[in-house]
Protein backbone atom coordinates (compact mmCIF):
# COMPACT_ATOMS: atom_id res chain seq x y z
CA UNK A 1 0.00 0.00 0.00
CA UNK A 2 1.23 3.31 -0.49
CA UNK A 3 0.39 6.79 0.97
CA UNK A 4 1.24 9.93 0.18
CA UNK A 5 1.75 12.85 3.17
CA UNK A 6 3.53 15.65 4.31
CA UNK A 7 6.13 15.92 6.93
CA UNK A 8 5.85 18.57 9.57
CA UNK A 9 8.09 18.46 12.29
CA UNK A 10 7.60 15.16 13.73
CA UNK A 11 4.05 14.43 12.62
CA UNK A 12 3.14 13.03 9.00
CA UNK A 13 -0.24 14.19 7.82
CA UNK A 14 -1.64 11.43 5.32
CA UNK A 15 -3.48 12.77 2.62
CA UNK A 16 -5.58 9.53 2.29
CA UNK A 17 -7.84 7.84 4.19
CA UNK A 18 -6.70 4.43 5.38
CA UNK A 19 -9.54 3.29 7.38
CA UNK A 20 -8.98 -1.04 6.14
CA UNK A 21 -6.01 -0.31 9.18
CA UNK A 22 -7.11 -1.14 12.64
CA UNK A 23 -6.13 1.65 14.87
CA UNK A 24 -3.38 0.66 17.31
CA UNK A 25 -1.64 -1.80 14.50
CA UNK A 26 1.85 -1.33 14.43
CA UNK A 27 3.08 -0.23 10.86
CA UNK A 28 6.40 0.30 8.71
CA UNK A 29 7.11 2.96 6.93
CA UNK A 30 9.41 3.53 4.09
CA UNK A 31 10.41 7.59 3.40
CA UNK A 32 10.51 7.82 -0.58
CA UNK A 33 10.80 11.64 -1.13
CA UNK A 34 10.00 13.65 -3.90
CA UNK A 35 12.75 15.18 -5.68
CA UNK A 36 10.71 18.55 -6.73
CA UNK A 37 9.39 18.61 -3.03
CA UNK A 38 13.88 18.94 -1.35
CA UNK A 39 14.81 21.06 -4.54
CA UNK A 40 12.22 23.39 -2.95
CA UNK A 41 12.52 23.56 0.92
CA UNK A 42 15.85 22.68 0.85
CA UNK A 43 16.62 26.46 0.07
CA UNK A 44 17.21 28.20 3.11
CA UNK A 45 16.68 31.88 3.87
CA UNK A 46 19.16 33.95 5.19
CA UNK A 47 18.78 36.35 7.97
CA UNK A 48 18.38 39.43 5.61
CA UNK A 49 15.85 37.47 3.39
CA UNK A 50 13.77 36.68 6.24
CA UNK A 51 13.37 39.98 7.54
CA UNK A 52 13.11 41.22 3.92
CA UNK A 53 9.78 39.05 3.24
CA UNK A 54 8.82 39.74 7.32
CA UNK A 55 8.69 43.84 6.17
CA UNK A 56 6.66 43.02 3.01
CA UNK A 57 3.97 41.76 5.16
CA UNK A 58 3.74 43.92 7.57
CA UNK A 59 4.31 46.57 5.13
CA UNK A 60 0.23 45.23 3.74
CA UNK A 61 -0.82 45.74 7.54
CA UNK A 62 0.20 49.22 7.18
CA UNK A 63 -2.69 51.16 6.78
CA UNK A 64 -5.52 48.77 7.97
CA UNK A 65 -6.65 50.86 10.83
CA UNK A 66 -9.10 47.67 12.20
CA UNK A 67 -6.19 45.44 13.48
CA UNK A 68 -5.76 47.90 16.03
CA UNK A 69 -9.29 47.12 17.25
CA UNK A 70 -8.46 43.21 16.45
CA UNK A 71 -5.35 43.47 19.14
CA UNK A 72 -5.91 45.95 21.79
Amino acid sequence: MKIKGIKRGQTIELLEQINDIPDGTEILIEFVISSKQITEDSQTLSDEERLSKLNLLFDVWQDQPELVEIFV
